[in-house]
């Protein structure tokens, strides 16, 4: 598939340790010649981590993207009249992200652009990053895995012994999802197993 001239909504939301996992496929997507806007939580344009300073990682992804982001729910509502996207990616999608698509509440700018793409019967490709995956968000992560046109990069226990209750996607599966997804596809396997050594296919 090729990715020239696919317009690309990629929100961003708090899961800032996986950042720099995040960027690199940003670079790649944009290097294959897809269209890309960047969609930032308010969490994300306003908190400062140990993982950067929240105007500079805005400031570095929108100057690897080119367009003038999404900041607010104002900007992010002609998604759907407009039929901005050809597809919208999250990643990372945070609990909380998951847990207000889930139960439609829309009050924060992630949200509302999946709200809004989604009503276009449009792909939203979802790369979860939470610590209770397993616990009070489960029910939440179960109803979008049964959503239509919902598909989720494949996701592992990241540390299975210290946060039993934790998953993250592999993001080295994002742009493969992608490429599923727009098929109306879901990438499988989708459950991977912890601790793929780096020189191995992370699906075996």
């Amino acid at each position: 598939m090729s990715f020239e001239n696919l317009k690309i909504g990629f929100a961003i939301t708090g899961s800032f340790c996986t950042f720099d996992q995040i960027i690199p496929v940003i670079e790649e997507l944009k290097k294959q010649g897809a269209i890309i806007t960047p969609i930032f939580s308010e969490k994300v344009q306003t908190t400062d981590t140990r993982y950067g300073k929240a105007d500079e990682v805005v400031k570095r992804i929108v100057s690897i993207c080119g367009n003038p982001p999404i900041t607010n729910i104002v900007e992010a509502e002609p998604v759907g009249p407009k039929k901005l996207f050809d597809v919208l990616v999250v990643a990372p999608a945070t609990g909380n992200f998951i847990a207000k698509l889930a139960n439609g509440i829309v009050d924060e700018t992630p949200v509302m652009c999946a709200k809004a793409h989604l009503r276009n019967q449009r792909p939203v490709v979802v790369a979860i990053s939470t610590n209770d995956a397993l616990g009070l968000n489960c029910k939440n992560i179960a109803i979008l895995l049964n959503t239509k046109n919902i598909y989720f990069v494949p996701f592992r226990q990241d540390d299975p012994l210290a946060k039993p209750n934790s998953l993250v996607a592999e993001y080295t599966l994002l742009i493969p999802t992608i490429i599923e997804a727009v098929s109306g596809k879901q990438i499988q396997p989708l459950l991977l197993c912890p601790g793929t050594k780096n020189d191995e296919d992370p699906r075996k």
